[in-house]
């Protein structure tokens, strides 16, 4: 997985990297695993983690007090879980953004994250180097989501029995050239790989994808594959792997 996130978001990494620290809070029911991804943050001096959290509202309840930048947060969590927890910070503090995290068994759960507003996920067994590098992603507003799991998880997701959808923009105002943009974000090329495919620039991708978002009303490219594939632009098993 390395690999795939350091594709996709080592361009947001170099130029959203700023020297003021980025303030953390982690919320976790596991106090071992609050202690963990504390240890790995707390030594680079480019962050600060304000504090711990052991359940959802908590969480809530602390990024209102302390302010953090980014909120490492668990899914599964009692008293209020991560999903909800994310969906309140989204609307009563947007400055604040979510890195979720989870496992590979709650696919469900990590499409209702992004939903509600997270930032990006990763799964719990990822490496001290890509969680640095996911919050120093998050923090600068681009997604942290790598597009080869993000469709793995949306394929599984959308196996599942069918929920009632959630009304999608108009897609009949997207250009031919900007949905053949969205299908190959949607199938798990980065913007290096569409340029290749399309024969294009790297910077006429970046303005056909801020398009893509503004025409969809949606906020970056993890919802935007979720949009993918509610609205049968991408179907189950079509991707790349």
């Amino acid at each position: 997985m390395s690999a795939a996130v350091n594709d996709v978001l080592g361009d947001a990494v170099s130029e959203g990297s700023g020297r003021r620290t980025v303030k953390v809070l982690i919320a976790d029911d596991q106090p071992l695993v609050r202690r963990g991804l504390a240890l790995i943050l707390a030594p680079d001096p480019a962050f600060e983690v304000v504090g711990e959290a052991g359940d959802g509202a908590e969480a809530v309840a602390l990024a209102h007090r302390l302010r953090p930048d980014v909120v490492v947060m668990d899914i599964r969590m009692p008293v209020l879980d991560g999903v909800a927890a994310t969906g309140r910070l989204a609307q009563e503090l947007p400055g604040c953004r979510v890195l979720a995290l989870s496992t590979f068994d709650m696919d469900e759960y990590v499409v209702a994250a992004l939903r509600a507003g997270a930032y990006g996920f990763l799964p719990k067994d990822i490496s001290p180097e890509e969680l640095v590098t996911a919050v120093r992603v998050v923090h600068t507003g681009e997604a942290a989501v790598a597009p080869r799991l993000l469709t793995r998880l949306i394929s599984t997701y959308v196996r599942a029995p069918r929920r009632p959808e959630p009304p999608v923009a108009n897609t009949a105002e997207l250009t031919p050239r900007e949905v053949e943009v969205w299908r190959l974000m949607a199938t798990g090329l980065d913007n290096t790989g569409i340029a290749g495919a399309m024969d294009i620039s790297l910077s006429t991708v970046k303005n056909h994808i801020t398009n893509v978002f503004g025409k969809l009303g949606v906020r970056d490219r993890a919802q935007a594959v979720i949009t993918a594939y509610e609205t049968g632009l991408v179907e189950v098993g079509g991707g790349r792997g």
